[in-house]
């Protein structure tokens, strides 16, 4: 248990970041599923256009340090190179 008034301000404050970046995190999830679902359809245009939000998820998610840099651009290539192989 936290004994100083600091201690008890940074638990207070790690409860809320953890909520905020949980839900971030879990939005960065749902984007990459929605592409993933879009090529299994095997739309491309449709992929494309779901690609294309997500990757403005996934770049805010990195701006925030939510995710590294390195895996939001792992992320945003291998989805569109996903893309890319649609006939």
């Amino acid at each position: 248990m936290a004994n100083t008034a600091q201690a008890r301000k940074r638990a207070r404050q790690s409860v809320v970041r953890n909520q905020h970046n949980s839900s971030l995190r879990s939005m960065l999830r749902t984007a990459i599923k929605r592409v993933r679902t879009a090529i299994e359809s095997g739309d491309k245009a449709a992929a494309s256009a779901v690609l294309q939000k997500a990757t403005s998820v996934i770049d805010s998610v990195a701006d925030k340090n939510i995710i590294h840099k390195n895996k939001a651009a792992r992320h945003k290539s291998r989805l569109s190179a996903a893309i890319k192989s649609l006939a």
